[in-house]
């Protein structure tokens, strides 16, 4: 997970070419008029532009080729989505991306780019529930839309993407918003020597003419946007089994494979250690991409969850194991919290990264190992964010009220595993596991919102646990800690100001598992 809010740049003046306008398709066609233009927003509260309206997005097929002489990148993405009213126009997000065509139902349709919308305009007016094919094609620089202000990692050898929270549509034309996920494919064409890497597995390796390949992988579980990983390199595979036979594949820059390995070795472990807490792992396969960059640069966090694929860079691995294992645990805890469970709105990242940390926590205290502030236990710990917990409130607001600013702010982390612990010390371990996995269950493949949870809680808990879980994510006091009643909060000091996620373009963890 990123640590640091990525508050998109001002879009730059972007090309609007207006194609072509030929008739649609007879099987959808519907006089102008009789629609709406449908919406360019879907109302998040932290990033209010994300996303769009009029319909859901169905699946998602890019087809991306890499010039490694021009560094450019061309791609088509083909969108099928299912209109839930007559539009007469609709918008997908994007940014820093040169639109050439579009087609809609294979006919090409106008279109216009204004800020970070690509606003499409058929022929005729698509009817309501109408399965719909968009195709775009387009070109990008990766170079101009490069992290930390779009979703391009450089590297050497080519590049890697990072999407959260607001730059998948930097790197493809899409519904930016996690609640509205979606079925992925990938073909991505790279000259021989290279590795085209994506979510999902493996189907298919197609040799081309003028010494190219193309890859194809699919993803069995929908996907949120901002969990895309592609990579371009010069990287090997290396395949080893997880527990009950779940495959396990790691991207590796090919000369530091050897010296990588004691940390790629250490996943089973993990994944066996979590499945025991939160059931079966949720999707086909996982594994760690270390980008094939150190540059201070290149990304400017420890890991990124990306779907099937965490990605890394690769001195951090490089160190021993109670150095990195707690946070390769935080890492892998979001394959359930924040990749099969979504969050529904950014303001619900604290479900993320605070059961992350929660998990990423108990692992490191579990193997005896000091933690940042030089202790070693959960309670020691929490206690300590405990007495933070006022000045926190003042700085970055409620644990599940965050704004673009202070998103990745401690709150959001070590914030957020004070509230899980808090609730365990209310209902008990057993009572409290059983509430994970029932939501965990509950929201599979979807999006849940912090309400979700509260409910989740207080129907498996079989008590009405909103007014406590509310004070406790909402409230500007920290509320008093159950089975605790002599800790303390320390006053707030207006004048201490805890330093917010964005630090002018500077690296900035705030996981409690580093």
């Amino acid at each position: 997970m990123r640590y640091r809010t990525r508050v998109t740049a001002p879009a730059a003046a972007l090309i609007g070419t207006a194609a072509a306008l030929t008739m649609g398709s007879p099987a959808l066609a519907a006089p102008r008029g009789r629609g709406t233009e449908g919406a360019e927003t879907l109302g998040d509260p932290v990033f209010p532009t994300l996303g769009n309206g009029g319909y859901r997005v169905l699946a998602y097929d890019l087809d991306l080729a890499y010039d490694p002489t021009t560094k450019l990148v061309d791609g088509t993405v083909t969108t099928e989505l299912r209109t839930t009213e007559a539009l007469t126009r609709f918008s997908l997000d994007a940014r820093g991306l040169d639109i050439r065509t579009v087609r809609v139902q294979g006919r090409r349709a106008e279109f216009e780019q204004a800020d970070e919308k690509l606003r499409i305009t058929p022929a005729r007016t698509l009817p309501a529930k109408a399965r719909v094919t968009v195709c775009v094609e387009y070109s990008v620089d990766p170079s101009r839309a490069a992290a930390p202000t779009g979703g391009w990692v450089l590297t050497p050898d080519g590049f890697a993407v990072c999407g959260q929270p607001n730059l998948a549509h930097t790197v493809f034309p899409c519904n930016d918003h996690p609640t509205d996920k979606a079925d992925f494919t990938f073909r991505i064409t790279v000259p021989d020597g290279l590795r085209g890497v994506a979510n999902g597995q493996l189907v298919r390796t197609e040799r081309l003419d003028g010494d190219r390949t193309a890859f194809s992988y699919r993803s069995r579980s929908p996907m949120a946007t901002e969990l895309v990983q592609i990579t371009v390199g010069d990287y090997v595979v290396k395949e080893r089994p997880g527990p009950h036979g779940l495959p396990l594949r790691d991207i590796v820059p090919t000369a530091r494979a050897a010296a990588l390995e004691p940390a790629l070795a250490l996943t089973p472990g993990l994944v066996d250690w979590l499945e025991q807490r939160l059931g079966a792992y949720p999707f086909e396969t996982y594994g760690l991409l270390p980008c094939n960059s150190d540059s201070p640069t290149a990304f400017d966090f420890t890991g990124l969850e990306t779907q099937t694929l965490t990605l890394y860079k690769p001195n951090f691995l490089l160190q021993e194991e109670s150095k990195i294992g707690s946070h390769m645990m935080h890492e892998l805890v979001h394959s359930w919290f924040g990749n099969s469970v979504s969050p529904a709105t950014w303001a619900d990242l604290w479900l993320n990264e605070g059961h992350a940390d929660f998990y990423g926590l108990l692992y490191r205290y579990e193997r005896g190992w000091t933690d940042s502030l030089g202790l070693t236990t959960m309670e020691a710990r929490m206690k300590d964010t405990y007495a933070r917990g006022d000045q926190w409130r003042h700085d970055s607001g409620p644990v599940a009220a965050p704004n673009a600013v202070n998103l990745f702010d401690n709150q959001r982390y070590v914030g957020g595993v004070l509230v899980l612990y808090a609730l365990r010390q209310l209902i008990g371990e057993d009572t409290f596991n059983a509430v994970e996995r029932a939501f965990l269950a509950r929201y599979r493949d979807s999006a849940a919102t912090t309400e979700d949870y509260i409910a989740v809680a207080s129907k498996v808990s079989r008590q009405d646990l909103s007014g406590f879980l509310r004070d406790w994510l909402y409230g500007t006091a920290t509320p008093r800690m159950p089975g605790h009643p002599d800790w303390t909060v320390t006053p707030v000091n207006p004048s201490l100001t805890v330093p917010h996620s964005r630090t002018g373009g500077h690296h900035h963890d705030n996981s409690a598992t580093l």
